[in-house]
């Protein structure tokens, strides 16, 4: 089962990614599930999880967001 959630950001906010509203939906759930996983609120498991990555994969954007 999944949810979907609707953020409304300002249009220069693309922009600044370089990219259009899906890939700018993905880089800031990427960036919120790193985030989570360095204040201890998700593990690598579930963060994986929640980004449908394996745990390779989620070490991976890990390292990107500089989280160790």
């Amino acid at each position: 089962m999944s949810v979907t959630v609707n953020v409304v950001v300002p249009e220069g906010a693309l922009s600044v990614l370089r990219t259009d509203a899906p890939g700018f939906a993905e880089e800031m759930k990427r960036a919120a599930v790193a985030k989570w996983y360095e204040m201890g609120m998700v593990s690598q498991s579930k963060g994986s999880e929640i980004l449908g990555l394996s745990r390779s994969e989620f070490l991976d954007v890990l390292s990107r967001y500089r989280v160790s």
